[in-house]
């Protein structure tokens, strides 16, 4: 019988820990980045479970955002900067959800808005772990999931008008049971980009961080990680 998203998340989350134990890359003392969204949060708890049945001491988290905070303080894992004494602005590793999964495990995230503490934890992490289901891995980017850009509010023209130089359509993300635009942990906006054909992660990740008054972006390619993939059938790949 195949399993649904919500399962295939879990069981995504659950291999992936259980699995970095086993190959000792998940350990006692270990500093590690913990992510947001629905594909990131069972990770989180079964971290948590892991501490508590006595197979893992000394966790140091570091949180990518409010939410990942409150869950982490809600399940006992102790949270940290990265500009603790303890962290020293690196990670052994950091484990996260993502929102696309493309050719050579290149990612978009960002559909939370926690894109730019995400980047921050995934480029200074020794290695990194993604956790996903398989509607998440697409051929190419740029066409479906929209590329969120983190900005900051008083260059929204400017920047809109560079991205559309760089062939992207651009809306102001609007919030929830919010008037108004989305607000960032960070006070900053965000700019939901989409194209009309593929475009290239690696490049327009660079040349979108170029762009005075850009945050950053939620293409992420210079730290490869590994992706564990869970498939309807109850099948993970480790991709």
């Amino acid at each position: 019988m195949a399993i649904n998203q919500n399962e295939q998340k879990v069981l995504a989350a659950v291999t992936a820990i259980d699995t970095l134990i086993k190959e000792g890359k998940i350990f006692s003392g270990i500093k590690i980045g913990l992510g947001t969204g629905s594909t990131a949060m069972p990770a989180v708890k079964r971290l948590s479970e892991r501490i508590k049945d006595g197979t893992l001491k000394d966790v140091k988290a570091v949180a990518t955002s409010f939410q990942t905070t409150v869950a982490c303080q809600e399940l006992g894992i102790p949270v940290y900067s990265m500009n603790d004494m303890t962290i020293g602005g690196s990670l052994d590793l950091a484990i996260d959800g993502a929102d696309e999964v493309g050719p050579g495990n290149s990612l978009i995230k960002g559909g939370g808005a926690a894109l730019l503490r995400e980047k921050i934890i995934a480029y200074n992490s020794k290695e990194f772990v993604i956790v996903a289901d398989e509607s998440k891995v697409v051929e190419s980017h740029g066409t479906k999931f929209a590329l969120p850009v983190e900005i900051i509010a008083e260059a929204r023209v400017s920047i809109i008008r560079e991205l559309e130089k760089l062939g992207a359509e651009c809306i102001l993300r609007q919030g929830v049971r919010k008037a108004g635009p989305v607000v960032t942990d960070n006070g900053n906006m965000i700019l939901d980009c989409t194209w009309e054909n593929p475009v290239n992660a690696l490049e327009m990740e660079d040349k979108i961080d170029s762009i005075t008054g850009v945050v950053e972006c939620g293409f992420f390619t210079k730290n490869v990680p590994s992706v564990f993939v869970a498939h309807a059938d109850g099948s993970v790949e480790r991709r």
